[in-house]
């Protein structure tokens, strides 16, 4: 053929490549060699037409779409489908355009690459005509079938494996599976881009409808170990495309639409959801992905080795991410569409709110997506807001608090509020819309909302907020405004939620483990098939469980920048609320603004547990800055005008106590707390504010809250005073409220001491009849075993009460101790100093009595009881409280103390502390002490008898003591003693008489009364001058303490 090329015309060549490109024949024995190919056909009828045209037989331009019709709509025997056979068309086109390249003769072959140009651009348009009307050019014997016939996907549009192998071509792919989509599938260079650019919406669309079906499909119930790569390629493939981009969002399945509709429903049949669910996260067995990634990397973790584990903890993390940054992609093409954009956020706001029952503690599974779904839906939507989460946050200003009383695509208003009531935002609304009266929303121009965009004007962290828009205006949100509130309920409802999740994971697999423990126990004493049953389905549980954990540390965990980005975002988030108010300063408005009040509670609730968990994580807090943060938990913390929840203000505490450099293991956190301004001004006093404002929580747990949060504000307390700074900012509090916070502080530390240490004791005792029970072999040995079950688990549960009352009782008694040692004047305040004596004395009681024996333990270490370190702190806030009594009246209240004082006592101390190696000077003063209060008994009982019978109208109602300083209480109009009523105002702000609202400052003088007090006093022991009162002491007396002692 190359011989004789030169004496073809240029007629006979573009016939001859147009005869290969199409192989097809008009002449039954054509000249050339391509007739031995046998799937050239001859279109004898379609010759006879040409012939009677009379027109020449060889191919042309002219002829090309005739003959291409003619040969896809006859039969002819074992010939290819019409797809198969026009994207072989299009290939032998872009062959023949190669071979043409090397013609010399320059005009012949550009009027052959035009020809072959127009071929390959034929063959693209009937294969769009075909894929369009299947059934245009059905024939019998060439139905369609994917080329990889071996494939699962069989059944799919032949079009898909073409696109598979587009995407994947010099890709390796996460190689969990081999099943590579689209493998031994060649497509043709250029064709699918053409394919997908030069052709109208309504021919594509149906194919492209098609398309997305199958690559949903693809990844349903694909996990993060199966093949989802190549179907999200080609996703992000097909909607770079114009074409593709509004295909996909007006497809029927892009929001599915029903009575039925719920979050599973659109995590499973919605285009995009099987590509959100595809996750390493457990899920109901109903939605299970496979492969098992729990089965697969995590089955019997405590025997494999930590390479391995190591190992599976990358993939996932890597595999993860590559769907992330995937979906991601896929959004963001959407997003930067004018013609898509809107229906991006349509489908994001559906997804959030279809699923707000996420935020429950209970979600079901069949009506909620997945765990999966939303953590994945969180990075992403992270992803989103990273052009906004600079390190100056110079785009906060875009972000207005309005959007969540006018937005109509978020379901905002029903969520629980920072500090407003729903009754106090809906008024605040009416005011500023008047036109609402019904309360809907105004109706807003949604594409607007996205296209506006808002100069940022402010420089300051200051916000310049405007009321809601008015019925008569649109709403008109900037995309960054709708990315920040959409991320806020994704990270609630996703990552937020999700780390809720694991966390009552963990306590699950450590109360199976601990019952495990008990069964094995029971198990070696008195062995049974029962136990043996339950053994073993608490063993399969625990190992569920132990994968389930490991697959949540693999995906959210160990993956450091997700931490991060969350970080960043809540960072804005504080900065931005802060702005609201006024700013990073000190102290707040004196009223809450309303746009404050209104944001929903999750928002600083989220940030606080996100930081909770983050300090958790070994390096996760490294490099972010917590500076923002830090100066927000200060500023709000102890301010209920601003954030009502007393729960979540103590939230706050937690992240702080996580930041004590001792327990974040980091010199870094340390300077927030040392060299932070706002920290060393405010932190010592807002700490001590929250552990009052703390006692009422208005749950009906708040008793027993309580002492869990002052634990923590505790332990921040004592690492506090150890900071010169923090120090003396504490004296300086305790100086200026001396009557104010600093007194309720102390009065709650007192009375948190006396509970703690005497439910301690009480429990000891307890748990040394149950010790006794089980001891006695032969008696435990008679008794059902159910009985011996429930005694055991009652004894292990006193166990655990007694080392937590006693762990938080030595807490306390502790800061008694230091900072008496410098603060005095508080404790012996009128109201205050008694009450102190007296549980000082019913400590002493307790540890040096006559009980003493009964509280002795085996292995007192291991529940926290201490008795010669709680003898010595005991005995140090006496000394220091008698060293700063300059006025001598604190001798007075410890032996004015009827039900636990006995001098004998401080020598019987005093004895055990020698022994036990205490300082000299502390018990010489100690002793001292005693000596003193001794004195005081004997003075307080001759004043006693030299007052005779005390008419009933001087004695105080509540103690029946003597009234020093008699007020009158204006509600019940009842006259009791003042530090009586003070004291009782500490801890009740109401009428002891009634329960009607009382202050100190309501309190009413009785001076008539008080005058007739003294007058009588005075009158009484002119009476008794001169008389010699042989006054005998009627206590018991105590014996020394001698041979075994409790502490020895």
């Amino acid at each position: 053929m190359a011989s004789r090329k030169p004496q073809r015309t240029p007629e006979e060549i573009e016939d001859l490549i147009l005869r290969k490109i199409f192989l097809v024949t008009l002449t039954p024995n054509p000249e050339n060699s391509t007739s031995s190919d046998p799937r050239v056909v001859y279109l004898e009828m379609t010759a006879a037409e040409i012939l009677s045209e009379g027109k020449s037989l060889l191919l042309s331009r002219d002829l090309m779409e005739r003959v291409l019709i003619d040969r896809l709509s006859g039969e002819f025997p074992n010939s290819e489908s019409p797809f198969s056979y026009l994207i072989g068309c299009y290939k032998r086109a872009h062959e023949e355009i190669k071979k043409i390249s090397s013609m010399k003769d320059k005009t012949l072959r550009s009027e052959m690459e035009s020809a072959a140009k127009q071929a390959k651009k034929l063959a693209v348009s009937y294969v769009r005509i075909h894929l369009g009307n299947p059934e245009l050019f059905s024939n019998g014997n060439s139905r369609d079938s994917n080329p990889n016939s071996s494939s699962s996907l069989s059944s799919n549009s032949p079009l898909l494996p073409f696109v598979f192998a587009e995407v994947s071509s010099g890709i390796m792919l996460d190689g969990f599976t081999g099943n590579e989509l689209g493998s031994g599938v060649d497509c043709p260079p250029g064709f699918l881009e053409e394919f997908f650019k030069d052709s109208d919406f309504d021919t594509l669309d149906p194919i492209l409808k098609g398309l997305y079906e199958d690559l949903r499909g693809s990844v349903l119930k694909v996990s993060a170990l199966g093949n989802f790569q190549q179907p999200l390629r080609a996703l992000l493939y097909l909607v770079k495309f114009p074409v593709g981009a509004k295909s996909l969002v007006n497809h029927p399945w892009w929001i599915p639409k029903g009575v039925y509709l719920n979050g599973r429903v659109i995590e499973m049949t919605s285009i995009l959801g099987p590509f959100f669910h595809v996750s390493a996260l457990p899920d109901h067995t109903i939605f299970k992905s496979q492969p098992d990634v729990g089965q697969q990397c995590f089955s019997d973790a405590s025997t494999r080795r930590a390479a391995d584990l190591l190992s599976s903890f990358t993939t996932i993390k890597a595999v993860m991410n590559n769907l992330y940054d995937g979906l991601a992609e896929v959004l963001l093409c959407l997003l930067k569409n004018a013609e898509t954009r809107e229906s991006v956020l349509e489908y994001l706001a559906e997804v959030i709110n279809k699923n707000a029952s996420r935020a429950h503690i209970q979600v079901d599974p069949i009506s909620c997506a997945s765990s999966g779904m939303f953590v994945n839906v969180s990075a992403v939507m992270l992803r989103l807001s990273e052009p906004f989460l600079d390190a100056n946050l110079t785009k906060r200003d875009k972000i207005d608090p309005n959007y969540v009383f006018n937005s109509n695509r978020l379901d905002l208003r029903g969520l629980t509020a920072l500090y407003a009531t729903s009754e106090e935002v809906a008024e605040w609304i009416k005011k500023n819309n008047p036109m609402e009266t019904d309360g809907s929303r105004p109706p807003g121009d949604v594409e607007n909302r996205v296209l506006q965009s808002q100069a940022a004007s402010s420089s300051g962290s200051t916000l310049n907020v405007k009321p809601p828009t008015t019925c008569g205006e649109k709403a008109k949100y900037p995309f960054i405004c709708e990315c920040f509130f959409m991320t806020a309920r994704v990270l609630n409802l996703g990552l937020l939620k999700a780390f809720s999740d694991f966390k009552h994971l963990v306590q699950d697999i450590s109360r199976c483990e601990d019952t495990l423990a008990t069964l094995k126990a029971m198990q070696g004493q008195t062995p049974s098939p029962q136990l043996e049953l339950e053994i073993s389905r608490l063993e399969k549980e625990i190992e569920l469980y132990s994968q389930e954990k490991l697959c949540y540390e693999a995906q959210i965990l160990r993956d450091g920048v997700f931490i991060q980005n969350a970080l960043s975002f809540y960072r804005l988030m504080v900065v931005w609320l802060v702005g609201l108010v006024g700013g990073f300063k000190m102290p707040l408005p004196s009223t809450c603004p309303m746009e404050f009040a209104s944001m929903p509670e999750h928002f600083v609730e989220d940030a606080m547990e996100l930081l909770i968990f983050a300090s958790q994580i070994p390096k996760a807090l490294d490099g972010v800055l917590l500076d923002d943060f830090m100066n927000f938990i200060i500023m709000f913390m102890a301010s209920p005008q601003f954030i009502k929840n007393p729960y979540l203000r103590a939230k706050m505490v937690e992240v702080l106590n996580c930041w004590m450099p001792r327990r974040s293991g980091s010199s870094a956190t340390s300077a927030l707390f040392e060299g932070h301004q706002l920290s060393v001004e405010y932190l010592v006093r807002n700490l001590l504010k929250l552990y009052v404002d703390i006692e009422f929580t208005g749950s009906h747990t708040q008793f027993y809250d309580k002492f869990n949060i002052r634990h923590n504000i505790a332990e921040l307390l004592e690492y506090l005073w150890q900071v010169p700074s923090h120090r003396n900012a504490w004296k300086q509090i305790a100086k200026e409220e001396e009557k104010g916070v600093y007194l309720n502080f102390l009065n709650f530390l007192t009375n948190d001491s006396i509970y703690l240490l005497d439910e301690s004791l009480n429990k000891i005792l307890e748990l040394k009849e149950l010790e006794a029970e089980m001891s006695n072999t032969a008696e435990w040995e008679r008794r059902p075993a159910q009985e011996r079950q429930e005694r055991t688990r009652l004894f292990h549960s006193q166990e655990n009460i007694i080392r937590i009352d006693m762990k938080l009782a030595n807490e306390d008694v502790s800061m008694l101790a230091f900072t008496s040692e410098q603060i005095v004047a508080p404790f012996l305040l009128p109201e205050m100093v008694e009450r102190v004596a007296s549980m000082l004395n019913y400590f002493l009681l307790q540890l040096v009595g006559p009980q003493r024996k009964s509280l002795a333990l085996k292995d007192p270490e291991k529940y926290e009881f201490r008795p010669k370190e709680l003898l010595k702190q005991i005995v140090h806030i006496y000394v220091h409280l008698a060293r700063g009594d300059a006025n001598n009246i604190f001798p007075a209240a410890i032996s004015s103390d009827g039900r636990s004082y006995n001098e004998q006592l401080f020598s019987a101390a005093a004895d055990v502390l020698r022994r036990i190696g205490e300082d000299g000077r502390i018990i010489q003063d100690f002793i001292e002490l005693g000596a003193k209060a001794k004195a005081a008994a004997s003075e307080a009982m001759d004043a006693e008898a030299a007052l005779g019978d005390i008419p009933d109208e001087f004695l105080d109602p509540i103690q029946y003591t003597l009234m020093k300083d008699p007020v009158i209480l204006p509600s019940s109009k009842i006259t009791i003693d003042r530090p009586v009523i003070q004291r009782h105002l500490l801890s009740d702000g109401t009428d002891p008489f009634n329960r009607s609202h009382l202050t100190a400052e309501m309190l009413i003088p009785n001076t008539e009364l008080k005058a007739t007090i003294e007058e009588f006093i005075k009158s009484q022991q002119l009476k008794r001058h001169g008389e010699g009162l042989d006054v005998q002491s009627t206590k018991g007396s105590i014996q020394p303490p001698s041979g075994e002692m409790l502490i020895d």
